[in-house]
């Protein structure tokens, strides 16, 4: 059956349908272009800091500028990725053993390289720790926010196993509930994110710039909430899925591989409040 056909029998009209670029069977650049989106994140960063201080090596904006649209770059090529990894096979063919066995081992590759990226910015932070403690003033950083916060994260990693144990289960009802609960959590944690930085850099004056432990700070705290609010949108694409009816005992592998994904960020989370924050105020 074409893609076309199937088209027509759904009434599926999304972007993205062929993978990119065609005619070159399952070869894809999608994951070239969410690379250079994510590399681009790094770099607008540097650009940042490089354009901050009272003599600057860039000029301000750029550094923000390359940021968004790296940011753009990045969303792009993971909506292209994904959709030609999931979305699409449920239309044209759905997905064999064989496909599903790629795709489990292709995520837990994915993780093995951003456990990679996570190592490598807790290794800035444990040879900071190393030497005089504390190298600046700490804000409070074991707050109640902090710890309601982590409760939620925890608590979505439950609802969201409680989900995949559904729709195994063929409890489709369960599923939905579940999934549902733990996209809400998920975005009540990325809420609490942005208030906890707003307290630090408006009520405290504690920014990225304020010395070498803010910007492991915000170097760690904004990589995983980045990597929380992807693990939110493709929750959300599951469950929109989930709405239509895509998914059933037999044909889950996107709810697996999403899960695995939120549970490496969850564990990340909480080796990040031990270390990061607890531990930054030991000694301290």
């Amino acid at each position: 059956m074409s893609t076309e056909e199937s088209h027509e029998d759904h009434g599926h009209h999304l972007p993205a349908v062929e993978d990119w670029p065609r005619g070159f069977g399952e070869a894809s650049w999608w994951p070239f272009v969410t690379a250079l989106g994510g590399a681009g994140i790094y770099v607008g960063a540097a650009l940042y800091i490089m354009g901050q201080g009272s003599e600057p090596i860039v000029g301000p904006m750029l550094g923000p500028g390359v940021f968004v649209g790296s940011i753009g770059l990045f969303l792009v090529g993971i909506y292209g990725w994904l959709y030609h990894a999931f979305v699409v096979h449920f239309w044209d063919r759905g997905v064999s053993h064989h496909s599903e066995t790629k795709l489990r081992w292709g995520m837990i590759a994915f993780l093995g390289s951003e456990l990679a990226t996570f190592g490598a910015v807790f290794t800035y932070y444990f040879f900071i720790r190393a030497g005089t403690w504390p190298p600046q003033e700490l804000p409070p950083l074991t707050s109640s926010l902090v710890i309601a916060n982590t409760a939620l994260l925890v608590a979505s990693s439950f609802t969201l196993h409680w989900a995949h144990v559904a729709i195994r289960n063929e409890n489709r009802r369960n599923f939905i509930l579940g999934l549902a609960v733990t996209l809400l959590l998920g975005i009540v944690f990325i809420g609490g994110q942005v208030l906890e930085y707003y307290e630090f850099i408006v009520g405290e004056g504690f920014t990225l710039t304020s010395g070498i432990y803010s910007s492991a700070f915000f170097g760690l705290t904004g990589l995983h909430g980045l990597h929380v609010t992807l693990g939110a949108v493709i929750l959300g694409i599951v469950f929109v899925r989930a709405l239509f009816g895509q998914y059933s005992a037999e044909r889950h592998v996107s709810v697996s591989t999403a899960s695995m994904y939120w549970h490496f960020v969850d564990v990340v989370w909480v080796f990040l409040v031990v270390v990061l924050y607890a531990g930054a105020e030991i000694g301290g």
